[in-house]
């Protein structure tokens, strides 16, 4: 059994006191601090990360051992649990992929993040909004995901819904528990609320990778700020510019961030895998040789310090990267810090670096 003391975000709001824990939270109670001349550590439920391409040098294309490798780079950052992201690819290296995340799965690291599942984010695109995927999308059917299925559990799962047959799958798909999410689209605003209309449940990266918004054609962007509860967006500073992602946050109730971090986070400038491709990291991004962004180098603590560092109070900025997601994968006893939730839990000094990680009860080595 182990004892925190400080600043605790709790599901009633702030407490200044003790946690006590051992894999999940045992006890909350109030308590004077032992040592009043320091400035309280705050203590936040762990950061859940639904969209993550790699970090470390490695990518989960690669298959093998780089999905446990890359849990454990993102839990010395804060991020408790999340979701190993695939990239447009032959279906052979999807498999490669998928047996990879399975087996992290089954064999859990203790020093790394728990992988709730992967998230599929392609093939199943509009060729025209590949952003830095592959050229190798195809048409998606059950028959395909449910192949895909078989080797590692579906959760989160990207398409364009203009594509042809798209739009009729998106009810079987959420039949299957698998939360469709909108992205890679060159789709309408009318695509966008007939797919929501049909069980879609989310938007993949806000803002990148589909039609615009104008008050003329309101676009993909459009129907999510219209009618959406959750959308995922990258908060890199890069990728969507800070009065956009304040309009998201007023629009959307649930918006929550993700890193779409890539092989080159926590790594200095130079070349990286993603995929199939290869990218550079220079300047805070990762780009491919054309100039275009190919997802980021973004961790979940600088992810934090960025909404704070927009006007996001403390709390609110940690729901977007905890509860938030936790509620979009219907999780109850992640993403909070409550009696007999998961004791994931991150601790931070007053810069709001992070101090100490707990995954499942369990101390996570910092880098």
């Amino acid at each position: 059994m182990r004892t925190l003391e400080g600043r605790i975000l709790t599901d009633e709001g702030w407490l200044q006191g003790q946690i006590t824990f051992d894999h999940r939270v045992q006890h909350l109670s109030p308590a004077k601090l032992t040592a009043p001349d320091r400035t309280p550590r705050t203590i936040l439920p762990g950061f859940i990360d639904l969209h993550v391409h790699g970090g470390a040098g490695v990518d989960i294309m690669e298959g093998g051992d780089s999905a446990r490798k890359i849990s454990r780079m993102h839990a010395g950052h804060g991020t408790t649990a999340l979701l190993a992201t695939t990239m447009t690819a032959p279906e052979s290296e999807i498999v490669t992929a998928l047996k990879g995340i399975s087996r992290a799965m089954v064999d859990h690291t203790t020093d790394g993040a728990r992988i709730l599942g992967a998230h599929l984010e392609g093939p199943f695109l509009n060729a025209k909004r590949l952003g830095a995927q592959p050229p190798f999308v195809t048409h998606a059917t059950l028959e395909l995901v449910e192949r895909f299925r078989e080797l590692a559990p579906i959760t989160v799962l990207t398409l364009a819904p203009e594509v042809d047959g798209h739009l009729a799958l998106i009810p079987q798909l959420s039949a299957l528990g698998i939360r469709v999410q909108l992205g890679h689209s060159s789709g309408s605003y009318e695509d966008g609320l007939a797919a929501l209309r049909a069980g879609a449940s989310g938007f993949t990266h806000l803002f990148n990778g589909m039609t615009g918004f104008s008050h003329y054609n309101p676009g993909m962007v459009g129907a999510a700020l219209a009618h959406a509860e959750y959308a995922e967006l990258i908060p890199d500073l890069h990728h969507v510019a800070p009065g956009a992602i304040l309009a998201a946050m007023r629009s959307i109730p649930r918006l929550y961030c993700v890193t779409d971090a890539t092989a080159a986070t926590g790594m200095p400038d130079g070349e990286y895998s993603l995929g199939s491709q290869r990218v550079i990291k220079c300047q805070g991004c990762v780009r491919l040789r054309t100039g275009s962004l190919a997802g980021s180098s973004l961790t979940m603590d600088q992810a934090l310090r960025n909404l704070v560092g927009l006007g996001l109070d403390l709390g609110e900025a940690s729901k977007r990267l905890s509860a938030y997601p936790a509620l979009y994968l219907g999780l109850q006893d992640r993403g909070r810090i409550a009696a007999g939730t998961w004791a994931d839990l991150v601790v931070l000094n007053e810069q709001l670096e992070v101090e100490q990680v707990f995954v499942e009860g369990r101390a996570i080595p910092l880098h």
